[in-house]
C-alpha cells in the first residue's frame, strides 16, 4: 500500500501530503502513525507536496490540530480531503 499523507494522531485534524502531483478527485491514503492505522478519502484540491489536507470537516473557528498542537484557527469552513493553507486558517497569534 502507497503512503500518500500522514496524520500524527487521530486527534489531529489535517494531514501532511508526502506525495507529489495531488490533483483534485484523487482518492488518498494516509497514515495516522500513533494508532498506525490507515484513513483513504477523495481530495477535492490539488495539494502540494509538504502541504496539510483536512482528514475531517471543519467549521469557521475550529482549532486545527497538527501534531497534538494548535496551529490556528478555521476562517472559512473546510471539508474533508480540501487544502488548508492561508486562505481557510489563521494563526492565534496575532
Amino acid at each position: 500500500m502507497s503512503i500518500d499523507f500522514v496524520v500524527h494522531d487521530a486527534d489531529d485534524s489535517v494531514g501532511v501530503v508526502v506525495v507529489e502531483g495531488v490533483e483534485a478527485g484523487q482518492t488518498l491514503t494516509g497514515w495516522v502513525m500513533h494508532q498506525d492505522q490507515t484513513v483513504t478519502f477523495e481530495v477535492s484540491d490539488a495539494i502540494p507536496i509538504g502541504h496539510k489536507l483536512a482528514i475531517r470537516d471543519l467549521d469557521e473557528g475550529d482549532t486545527v490540530m497538527k501534531y497534538g498542537v494548535d496551529i490556528g484557527r478555521v476562517i472559512q469552513p473546510i471539508k474533508q480531503g480540501e487544502h488548508l493553507h492561508v486562505h481557510n486558517v489563521k494563526t492565534k497569534r496575532w
